[in-house]
């Protein structure tokens, strides 16, 4: 598959399309909302389903061949929010509660574009390794905890232990925190009794969620103008920084260049089916036009038209000179 079919499979899916017609919908001032409770409900849904299939892919891994990966994906699951936080603060003048939200999405994974990677992956002739699936909810729940964080600490007076608190009790990280013990607890056998539920149904559940996001980020675009130069270079530079920590630490961690390049891929990615579900729970006074139109409309094409092949390429390189 090369890199134009990668872009039109996926830009071209039922979920992106949905997101597109949300905002045109918004934009010609049609009358079409969701009901406040179906919008809640799915968000509740589609993080509780996150976490069961992260935790049914941990069931499967090999504990000997996966403490180093998930170490690594645990190092980046701490600097890929700082840095997005940094760079939204201090040079594209965000204020704390976008540039958090930013944090949220840059530092979490895009399952659409992992799915990507790995289906490039193999037509290149590089096989990634099975329980990588297992890293993208590894890297997924540090990142919005670490994201949120930044902007509550600010907003709060408390100790950090009521802020802790705060965090790891919020039904965000509780659903997908909890989703990830039942999934792995339960393992695939015994998943399989809700297999309809939170298997066949998710990309449906994903596509009325993402047809939300198109209205609310195109109900938010005139507050967009002030940031479209800076999210342009921000979608497209930053992932290349992360993606290129990704593979460096996946290479380190033992991983081979296919899983190398995969973990770059997730690492350069931006999330919009968790994050998004999680920074409407925590952070309501977030703009949607600026962490999804960074997400979705500048970093999602980019890292399947070129990322996607220059992570794999530079982990093929890193393992020839290493």
């Amino acid at each position: 598959m090369n890199s134009f079919e990668l872009l039109s499979a996926n830009l071209l899916s039922p979920m992106v399309l949905a997101f597109v017609l949300g905002f045109v919908a918004a934009l010609v001032k049609s009358d079409l909302k969701l009901p406040e409770g179906l919008y809640s409900s799915l968000s509740m849904y589609l993080l509780f389903a996150i976490g069961l299939k992260g935790g049914v892919a941990l069931s499967q891994a090999n504990p000997g061949q996966l403490w180093a990966p998930v170490l690594a994906t645990l190092a980046i699951s701490l600097i890929t929010p700082s840095l997005a936080y940094f760079v939204c603060r201090k040079l594209g003048r965000l204020d704390r509660t976008n540039a958090a939200a930013m944090a949220a999405h840059y530092g979490s994974v895009s399952a659409v574009t992992f799915i990507a990677a790995v289906s490039f992956a193999q037509t290149q002739g590089l096989q990634a390794e099975g329980f990588m699936p297992a890293l993208v909810a590894v890297l997924e729940v540090p990142a919005i905890l670490i994201a949120i964080a930044f902007a509550l600490r600010r907003e709060k007076t408390g100790s950090l232990g009521t802020l802790m608190r705060e965090l790891v009790t919020g039904k965000a990280i509780v659903l997908l925190v909890g989703g990830l013990l039942i999934g792995t607890l339960a393992g695939v056998d015994r998943m399989e009794q809700v297999q309809p539920l939170f298997g066949d149904l998710f990309k449906g559940a994903l596509t009325i969620f993402l047809l939300e996001m198109g209205l609310v980020a195109a109900a938010r675009l005139p507050d967009l103008r002030e940031h479209a130069t800076f999210l342009l270079l921000f979608g497209t530079l930053v992932p290349l920084v992360n993606g290129a920590l990704g593979v460096v630490a996946g290479t380190l961690a033992g991983l081979s260049p296919g899983g190398a390049g995969v973990l770059g891929a997730m690492a350069a990615s931006a999330s919009y089916i968790a994050a998004p579900a999680a920074v409407r729970m925590m952070l309501p006074k977030a703009n949607p036009s600026i962490y999804l139109t960074g997400a979705i409309a500048v970093t999602f094409p980019f890292n399947l038209v070129f990322g996607i092949p220059l992570y794999l390429e530079l982990a093929r390189f890193v393992t020839r000179t290493g």
